[in-house]
């Protein structure tokens, strides 16, 4: 049903550039003479332009999961509170960007940081394509800027990691041994009312052969908790065995690497200039303030024909 969903709105969209290709031609026609005719066709060339665009970066997401929903984590690396501050960054950039593009967003677990910011995060996001993009965001981020947090005034340099996972549905197997699993129950941190405070209704499972741990705080109880944090480790576990296999062709070596300096997929640099650069693709944005309040589609789609072109020379 989702793949004839996603066909159906293929063929809509289609139908609709046409429409939109006929309006601008007749608009087109009559806007030299007529001002009406010239205001009209402006916001309607932009409109198709935005949506052919996205259209565009669809079509280069032809992976097996790419059109599932994505369960994202992040966390902070080295550069102590500068980077706890700069992954709550991350978080802020993505929730907005998703928010642009109109998907569901849900935080399944949050760690504060120890003056600031926060040490990790671990949320969902649900809609079309969303593990195919944000997928291109996985790896280490590292952040260029005088430090809030340092009286000297110095420039600082931290680092936070993305890490993306696609979000499996009941269809795909994946193994879970009851054995192969350790489940704490602790009591949740962040806000939730007096409920929260008062039960150990958060749950952490650690997978013992592979020591990925997922936490999940933020459900109304235990049992609900464990459920989502089972889904996330399932996700995790499908994600490390299309790491396994993508391995040979080095394709996540970036991913493998420390969370520090080196390792990084893109450079956020506030001082002594202002710029965003990714270090794969070598596309740059100086306005970094759009950047981070989630304009990264244009990295995405670089990425995404990066990728493509890497893969045809191959």
């Amino acid at each position: 049903m989702a793949k004839r969903s996603r066909i159906e709105k293929a063929l809509q969209q289609q139908k609709a550039f046409e429409t939109a290709v006929s309006d601008a031609e007749v608009l087109f026609e009559f806007a030299e003479t007529d001002a009406d005719s010239a205001k009209e066709l402006e916001p309607l060339i932009a409109k198709l332009e935005k949506d052919v665009t996205d259209a565009e970066v669809q079509t280069l997401l032809s992976g097996e999961t790419d059109a599932n929903n994505a369960i994202c984590s992040l966390q902070a690396g080295a550069g102590g509170t500068d980077a706890q501050d700069f992954c709550q960054m991350l978080l802020r950039m993505y929730l907005r960007w998703a928010e642009r593009k109109g998907f569901k967003v849900e935080i399944l677990d949050e760690q504060p940081g120890s003056e600031a910011g926060i040490k990790s995060a671990t949320f969902r996001v649900e809609g079309e394509y969303a593990y195919g993009l944000l997928a291109t965001e996985a790896g280490v981020h590292r952040l260029v800027r005088i430090s809030p947090f340092n009286s000297g005034g110095s420039r600082e340099t931290s680092f936070a990691s993305m890490f993306v996972s696609p979000e499996i549905d009941e269809n795909i197997e994946v193994n879970i041994e009851e054995k192969d699993l350790r489940v704490d129950t602790y009591r949740s941190s962040g806000a939730g009312g007096q409920h929260v405070n008062v039960t150990d209704s958060a749950v952490r499972i650690t997978h013992i052969p592979t020591n990925i741990v997922v936490t999940c705080q933020n459900q109304r109880s235990q049992i609900q908790n464990r459920a989502v944090a089972m889904q996330v480790l399932r996700s995790k576990l499908y994600e490390l065995e299309l790491e396994k296999r993508r391995a040979e062709t080095a394709d996540l070596e970036a991913n493998k690497m420390d969370i520090s300096f080196g390792s990084q997929i893109r450079n956020y640099v506030l001082h002594p200039y202002k710029l965003v650069k990714d270090t794969r693709t070598k596309y740059e944005q100086s306005n970094v303030d759009a950047v981070l309040d989630g304009e990264i589609d244009e990295f995405i789609k670089e990425f995404l024909l990066f990728k493509k072109g890497a893969a045809v020379a191959g």
